[in-house]
């Protein structure tokens, strides 16, 4: 350790020994490049390459270049400066080696390790501190984005901001998805996972919405291993929204990531070498909650994950294409206000700093009941309770504050108005989950019936389907024997062609199914809004006649 005559003290340069009685600078450290520190002592040169990259307290293992000044005879060696058996032996070999005393070269460490180790304490507390840091708008931001807030017809306007950012398109999904990367506020944040064909748009969706997300809010991946997640501090995750450009190329860590998703909080024991070699057991746990978002071209594949967040499908419509190869001109053609774009998504950026955690409570969730057609009915009739929470979360200025009277917790409440949104939005969603057919498969099977309606026949070739909708002969193939094996079509041997025949044997179940769930909907807010429904108080139902409310949606469910 330093004599009390020495103290280390940080200047533009690094970090300093100075001497009390002597004035001139004994020692410095230079951490202008953090990847090669640089160390002066008499007449030492000592280098660093790759800096400081040890975080354990208990050691500080570093790779030294060590010379002496006005000569070329360097030694370098990798070492521990805790370890002071290791630290003597190379102590005497850098003696021999560059014919300076050791008792010199003992000082120079001496002094090294201390502004080392006071270099690392400063960056972590600096660290600590920006983990820490919230991002504050000025008052004019704040009231601007408050406004908006307390304005009516918010979501429209939400929806109008992010068609100003020069998102095209996609009005449903891409405010859907708006509001999901919002929940990553809540106690029970929603995930979504978007589909689309390779060249569709949907790693665009995803970062165009992400950027309506303030930056210290989302952790950006595009490859994960199975540990990564393991290894965050253990709050640095704590409400913040994960986006995964590709699904497969961060496959191995989606395991952890679906408990971190279901349970909150992932946990993993691993064991590192202690005091004399011994090993010791160390938990590493890292807490949620968390909003996870990624892209993938492969819907079966991930259906661990899909079961546990919105499924939301790329347009990929031609009146989509046409939107935006018009929007891609006129940008080329300089015709796009790039500052307005700018403009619009800071201020949704801005919205989303001033939410603040509020619980909600939803007084009409006892009559809100899906219809059992729907795929995995307990989780998707959570992800429904979970929108509607979630659009009121984002009503929160327009909401009067309420407090429990048992426990004194502030909450807001849904009301009927932020149903009827969910509804609207969660249509599509409910229609896919309630499907036979996975995404791409449905698209081209609808495309099918309506050209079949067209010529006003059931059957048609595979050379006539190829040619006509210009797909690939494997896609066709792996369409049509997903459409076999569910019934929804049967080869035709007996129809002589130059390509294998088919007929269609389903042709309005999807309507069908739409119809359904447009009725249960329906049926949802008629309930909800039934004079038999009265709110006390403090939030809670009181309820007249409640018998018949329950035969009353049997009835319309049969």
């Amino acid at each position: 350790m330093l004599n009390k005559s020495m103290e280390n003290t940080l200047n533009s340069k690094g970090y300093t020994v100075q001497n009390s009685k002597k004035t001139q600078v004994v020692s410095t450290l230079n951490t202008d490049n953090k990847l090669n520190f640089f160390f002066n002592y008499e007449d030492l040169e000592i280098q660093i390459p790759g800096g400081l990259n040890d975080e354990r307290h208990d050691r500080m293992q570093v790779t030294v270049k060590i010379n002496k000044k006005d000569s070329y005879n360097p030694i370098r060696h990798s070492i521990n400066l805790f370890g002071n058996t290791e630290l003597e032996k190379f102590i005497i070999k850098v003696s021999h080696r560059l014919e300076i005393s050791d008792i010199t070269i003992r000082r120079a460490f001496i002094k090294l390790t201390d502004a080392l180790e006071s270099y690392r304490l400063e960056t972590q507390s600096q660290e600590a501190e920006e983990d820490t840091h919230d991002f504050e708008l000025t008052e004019e931001e704040h009231n601007e984005a408050e406004s908006l807030l307390k304005s009516d017809d918010l979501l429209t306007k939400t929806n109008n901001l992010i068609d100003a950012s020069g998102f095209i398109g996609e009005e449903t999904n891409r405010l859907l998805a708006y509001l999901i990367f919002t929940s990553r506020k809540m106690d029970n944040p929603l995930h979504c996972i978007i589909h689309g064909s390779s060249g569709s748009g949907k790693t665009h969706m995803l970062g165009k919405v992400a950027e309506f997300i303030p930056n210290e809010d989302k952790i950006e991946f595009t490859q994960l291993s199975a540990n990564a997640f393991y290894y965050f501090k253990q709050y640095q995750l704590k409400n913040k929204l994960i986006l995964i450009e590709d699904m497969d190329g961060a496959e191995d860590g989606l395991l952890p990531l679906r408990e971190l998703q279901t349970k909150k909080r992932i946990s993993k024991s691993i064991v590192h070498k202690g005091i004399g070699g011994i090993g010791k057991t160390k938990n590493l746990i890292v807490e949620g909650p968390v909003s996870v978002a990624g892209c993938t071209t492969k819907e079966s594949v991930y259906e661990d994950n899909s079961n546990r967040s919105f499924l939301l499908y790329v347009d990929e419509s031609e009146a989509q294409d046409n939107r935006i190869m018009a929007y891609q001109r006129k940008q080329s053609a300089g015709r796009i206000n790039v500052d307005t774009e700018l403009e619009a998504s800071k201020i949704l950026r801005n919205i989303q700093r001033i939410l603040r955690p509020v619980k909600v409570v939803n007084p009409y969730a006892e009559y809100l009941e899906l219809p059992r057609t729907v795929f995995k009915p307990r989780r998707t009739n959570m992800h429904y309770l979970q929108l509607i929470e979630v659009i009121t979360f984002y009503n929160q200025y327009q909401r009067e504050e309420k407090f429990d009277e048992s426990s004194g917790e502030a909450y807001i409440e849904t009301s009927l108005e932020d149903i009827k949104l969910a509804n609207t939005l969660i249509k599509d969603v409910l229609l896919r989950k309630s499907d036979r057919l996975n995404g791409a498969t449905r698209d081209y099977f609808e495309k099918l019936n309506e050209y079949l309606k067209e010529r006003n026949t059931s059957t048609y070739n595979n050379q006539e389907i190829r040619r006509e909708f210009r797909i690939k002969e494997t896609t066709l193939r792996r369409y049509h024997g997903l459409l076999e094996t569910e019934g929804y079509i049967k080869k035709r041997p007996d129809i002589k062609s130059i390509s294998d025949s088919y007929e269609v044997l389903i042709v309005d179940e999807f309507q069908d199914l739409e119809n359904t769930i447009d009725k249960a909907l329906k049926l949802c807010l008629d309930l909800a809004t039934s004079p038999q429904v009265r709110h006390s108080n403090n939030g809670e139902l009181k309820t007249q006649e409640t018998s018949k409310l329950t035969q009353t949606r049997h009835k319309s469910q049969n």
